[in-house]
């Protein structure tokens, strides 16, 4: 059963070191997120691995974009719940974030993004908001940066120039 308000949750015993307990978001914004993505997991088309996830993005102008995994028989082709809210995202005009919300349930761990989703929010970004969260509303927070440090990011990528040495 849900709880009725969202419980933040710091670093734990099972390396959740990229946790952070200040954010910018507020309590408010943080529950409307969290429910947004527990919404779009309730969508989910999972039918070979019953592992349902949602994700709600928070764009800078304020509105919310959700998605979630949406599986197929060939493996390969399935899609994370996070590249189809960003997808979503691009496709009405939303190019700046200030936070995303995935939720899905793995015993008392944390689901964070694959490799290939955590790439896809870097490419729109290095500081803003991550949000892992449970049903029950449990979350950790951390940042896009610190899932994936050193990223491959669009800030020091030259495409066409000629670099000196």
């Amino acid at each position: 059963m849900a709880q009725s308000s969202p419980q933040q949750v710091g670093p734990s015993s099972c390396g959740a070191t990229i946790a952070e307990m200040e954010k910018i978001l507020t309590d408010e914004e943080v529950e409307r997120l969290i429910d947004a993505s527990l919404d779009a997991r309730r969508n989910a088309y999972c039918p070979y691995s019953k592992f349902q996830v949602g994700a709600a993005l928070l764009t800078k102008d304020g509105s919310t974009i959700t998605g979630c995994n949406v599986e197929n028989i060939s493996y390969g082709l399935t899609i994370c719940a996070e590249r189809t809210a960003v997808c979503r995202a691009v496709a009405e005009g939303q190019r700046k974030f200030r936070a995303i919300a995935i939720t899905a349930e793995m015993g008392t761990r944390f689901v964070g993004p694959c490799g290939a989703c955590r790439q896809t929010l870097v490419e729109f970004g290095l500081d803003w908001e991550v949000y892992l969260a449970t049903p029950d509303k449990r979350y950790m927070k951390t940042t896009v940066s610190r899932l994936i440090p050193d990223s491959f990011s669009p800030e020091w990528v030259t495409l066409g120039e000629r670099q000196e040495g």
